[in-house]
C-alpha cells in the first residue's frame, strides 16, 4: 500500500507554470534569438559608462536622451520591400531596442557624450564632485543634565 504514495510538492504546479511559460509557450520563439547586451559600469568613480551592443542597428536608427534623471536609449530599425513579382504585396520586418538607466545624483548631464562604432554603442556620463556634508556644531542647550547640580 506504501507504494502508491505520491509524495507532495507544493511548487509542482509553479514548476509545471515556469516550464510551459519559458521553455515551451509565450517566450519560446525569442530563445533562439540572442537579445543585444548592455554593460554599465563607472571608472575610478569618476564616470558612468554604458555599452549597448547593437549589430543590427545603424547610426541613424538609434537614440540617447536624458529624461528625468534617466538615460534612455532607443533604437529602432524598419525594413520594407516590395517586389511585384511575388505573390504578396508588402514584406515588412522591424526589431527595437530600449533600455532605461536610472543615474546617480552626482551625474552631469550637460556633459553626456555618445559613440556609435563597430555595433557598439558607447555612452559616456561623467560625475561632477559633490559638495562634501557640512558639519554642523552642537551647542548645549539651557536646561541640559550638565546644568544641574546633583542632589
Amino acid at each position: 500500500m506504501a507504494r502508491n504514495l505520491v509524495r507532495f510538492d507544493p511548487f509542482a504546479e509553479v514548476n509545471a507554470l515556469q516550464k510551459e511559460f519559458f521553455e515551451n509557450g509565450f517566450l519560446s520563439p525569442v530563445r533562439g534569438s540572442k537579445l543585444p547586451t548592455t554593460d554599465v559600469y563607472t571608472e575610478d568613480d569618476k564616470q558612468l559608462t554604458v555599452e549597448a551592443h547593437l549589430p543590427n542597428f545603424g547610426e541613424k536608427d538609434i537614440s540617447v536622451d536624458v529624461d528625468q534623471g534617466a538615460l534612455v536609449i532607443q533604437a529602432e530599425k524598419h525594413e520594407r520591400e516590395e517586389d511585384k513579382k511575388k505573390k504578396y504585396v508588402v514584406r515588412e520586418s522591424s526589431s527595437s531596442f530600449y533600455r532605461r538607466i536610472m543615474l546617480p545624483e552626482q551625474a552631469d548631464d550637460s556633459h553626456i557624450s555618445a559613440q556609435f562604432a563597430d555595433g557598439v554603442l558607447k555612452v559616456v556620463v561623467p560625475f561632477r564632485e559633490l559638495p562634501a556634508p557640512k558639519k554642523i556644531a552642537i551647542s548645549a542647550g539651557a536646561g541640559s543634565s550638565s546644568d544641574k547640580k546633583a542632589l
